[in-house]
C-alpha cells in the first residue's frame, strides 16, 4: 500500500540573504545571537532568524524549540497508526550571505568574531525521509531513514525528483514485511550500519548529511 501525498518538490535555488537588518539600540549583536550554533544542520541561530525575516524567507518550528527553513515534502494520513507510517519527509535549506547583508556581518565580526560563523556560512540544501513500521504484535522499526545534503541546489533537486517518484511508487507495507523477515541481518547493527543496510536493500545511494557548512 502507498498512501503518500506529494506536497512540495521545488527547492529555492537562491543561496543568499542580501538585505541587512536594522542595527537597533543594542549595536553589534552579542554572543547570544549565535548561541548553540548548528554547524552541520539547518537549525537557525537567533541572528539568522532576523536575517530570514528581513529577507522575507519563512521559517518554522522544527522539533518545537528549533527553527529552520523547511517544507513538508511528503505526507501520509495523520490518523494512521499501524503498518507503514510516515514519520517525516522534509526539505531543508540554509542561506549564506552576500551584498549588504554580508558587508554588515563583516563589520560586526571585527567587533564580535563569533559572527564569522555567519560570514563563513555556505548555503546548503537537504532532504530527510523517515518511514516507520509498527504492528499489533509489538514490532516497531524504521523501514528506511534517508537524509542527503549538498552545497549545490541542483544536486538535491535532482534527488527530490528521483526519490519522489520512487517513494510514491513503493508498497511500503509489503516492503516492511520483507525488511522484518530479514531483521537478523540488521537488528543488532548501529545507526550508520543499519542505514547502509537499508539503503542497499532499497537499491539507493547511501546517506550523506551533517556536512559542516563553514567555508575554508
Amino acid at each position: 500500500m502507498n498512501d503518500l501525498t506529494l506536497l512540495a518538490r521545488r527547492l529555492d535555488p537562491d543561496p543568499f540573504y542580501r538585505e541587512p537588518i536594522a542595527q537597533g539600540a543594542d549595536g553589534v549583536p552579542g554572543p547570544e545571537s549565535v548561541a548553540l550554533f548548528d554547524q552541520g544542520g539547518y537549525d537557525l541561530s537567533p541572528l539568522e532568524k532576523r536575517y530570514a525575516a528581513a529577507n522575507r524567507r519563512h521559517f518554522s518550528a522544527h522539533r518545537t524549540h528549533r527553527h529552520a527553513i523547511r517544507a513538508t515534502w511528503l505526507a501520509s494520513p495523520p490518523a494512521k497508526n499501524e503498518g507503514a507510517v510516515l514519520n517525516h519527509a522534509l526539505l531543508f535549506e540554509r542561506k549564506g550571505f552576500t551584498g549588504e547583508a554580508l558587508e554588515q556581518l563583516q563589520r560586526w565580526a571585527r567587533v564580535n568574531p563569533l559572527l564569522y560563523k555567519l560570514v563563513k556560512l555556505r548555503p546548503k540544501w537537504g532532504l530527510d525521509f523517515s518511514m516507520d513500521y509498527t504492528d499489533r504484535d509489538g514490532n516497531v522499526f524504521e523501514i528506511l531513514h534517508f537524509e542527503y545534503d549538498a552545497f549545490v541546489c541542483e544536486e538535491i533537486q535532482e534527488r527530490v525528483d528521483r526519490y519522489s517518484r520512487l517513494f510514491m511508487s513503493l508498497d511500503w507495507d509489503e516492503r516492511a514485511k520483507c525488511v522484518l523477515a530479514r531483521r537478523e541481518e540488521w537488528i543488532d547493527l548501529d545507526f550508520e550500519a543499519q542505514s547502509a543496510w537499508k539503503c542497499d536493500y532499497f537499491g539507493i545511494e547511501r546517506e550523506r548529511f551533517k556536512m559542516v557548512a563553514w567555508a575554508r
